[in-house]
């Protein structure tokens, strides 16, 4: 019995590779967010008046993406080499951004008078929700480094049901204790309020190297023309208190915690995970981030960015760029079965021996281990979907029981 085999002709009605017009078009919408320099707003709030910069429009049925600085940094200083790296694109054409800045840390900003009364962190926080209600945006995915991760934190837990998610970079909830006062006395003394701040942002290593992203800091702050509100936020963001967490009550949405392996706050942010909900919390560290991940490692912050959202099921994998999938590719093939055993102490075992949703990522030098976060991304998106009559499971026929009847013996009379 011979058998013929006949060739098929398969053609694409959707190539895999893109177009020159695709290309185009890419091109064109890439250099347009580029050079989009974002619209300034004054949004007056119960407690004062906030700086507000916003990027796309505000009629996207989307959550926005709202981001809040540090100290001694401006929403552009902070954010602006992250959202105008190449990658990025791809998230900033489907969400509008809102950068808000800290009550007189915008650039160009006039110098508050003497005696000023500085809001406090709490009272920062309770500013956010005018912001939303200028743009009219319901909700948002919220993006924190150090001072304004703590002020998203507060302000997520007030509001939890305007924040979608949380990307909390470098952050501390704890307040500053007694060793603490006294050493940041004691500094203020002996140092100046430009090297105080600067501790803050960098890692002792990067501090003694003196590198040029510390070089360009210290000349940003030392000759800003608002160096007293600079001050004034660095003195309120140390007389903060603590974070109430918990793991019966914490944020409600998922989180992803970033810190550097080197970062000033790396114990403090290690100490944050630990009271959070491990079946929605990633854990980020990276390797030779220093204590600013967003400017010194852009790539793969957003690379976990992209499957943070993924996972909460605003961007499809299709969508993923080409560079992107590869990566995800060498990173499945190079991430054996052993070394998620050896590993296995940083993750949550489900019941099957899965992970759940707690992962400590390190990601070295050249390989960043994302395939954790994506395959959680990809679960998160399974458990969203809807199950259908056909995918639910049949459900299983109850056998009827058979009763045995016993018959007396019969007895002879």
């Amino acid at each position: 019995m011979t058998t013929e085999m006949q060739e098929i002709a398969i053609t694409e009605e959707k190539p895999l590779l893109t177009g020159q017009a695709d290309s185009t078009k890419d091109a064109e919408l890439a250099a347009r967010i580029l050079l989009d320099q974002g619209q300034e707003h004054s949004v007056e709030t119960p407690h004062g008046v906030l700086h507000v910069t916003l990027h796309g429009s505000r009629t996207s049925r989307r959550p926005a993406v709202l981001t809040f600085h540090d100290v001694g940094l401006d929403s552009k200083s902070c954010f602006s080499p992250l959202f105008r790296f190449e990658e990025m694109q791809e998230i900033v054409k489907h969400f509008t951004l809102i950068h808000v800045d800290a009550p007189g840390q915008e650039e160009g900003a006039a110098a508050f008078p003497t005696g000023y009364q500085y809001p406090s962190m709490d009272t920062i926080a309770e500013m956010i929700p005018a912001v939303l209600q200028f743009f009219n945006f319901k909700t948002v995915i919220g993006i924190g480094v150090g001072a304004g991760a703590y002020i998203l934190s507060k302000f997520t837990l007030a509001n939890p049901d305007s924040v979608e998610g949380l990307v909390l970079v470098n952050i501390d909830t704890n307040a500053r204790g007694w060793i603490d006062w006294a050493t940041q006395k004691l500094s203020s003394v002996t140092s100046s309020v430009t090297d105080q701040i600067l501790s803050h942002l960098f890692s002792q290593e990067e501090l003694s190297a003196n590198t040029d992203l510390v070089q360009s800091h210290r000349e940003l702050i030392s000759k800003s023309s608002n160096l007293v509100n600079i001050d004034l936020f660095w003195k309120t963001y140390n007389s903060r208190r603590d974070l109430i967490l918990e793991r019966s009550s914490t944020f409600k949405c998922p989180v992803m915690l970033v810190v550097g392996d080197q970062a000033p706050y790396e114990e403090a942010a290690v100490e944050c995970n630990s009271k959070l909900d491990p079946t929605t919390t990633s854990f980020l560290k990276m390797a030779d981030a220093g204590g600013l991940p967003q400017l010194t490692q852009p790539a793969k912050l957003t690379e976990a960015f992209k499957y943070f959202i993924q996972g909460m099921g605003y961007m499809a994998s299709s969508c993923m760029t080409r560079l992107s999938r590869s990566r995800t590719t060498s990173l499945s093939s190079s991430y054996s079965m052993d070394g998620s055993r050896s590993r296995s102490r940083t993750l949550s075992q489900g019941s099957q021996g899965g992970t759940k949703g707690h992962v400590t990522c390190v990601c070295g030098p050249s390989v960043c281990h994302l395939t954790l976060l994506h395959s959680l991304a990809s679960r998160r998106n399974s458990w969203c979907q809807p199950q259908t009559p056909s995918s639910r499971p049949a459900k299983l026929k109850k056998k009827k029981k058979h009763k045995i009847k016993q018959t007396k013996p019969n007895t002879p009379q």
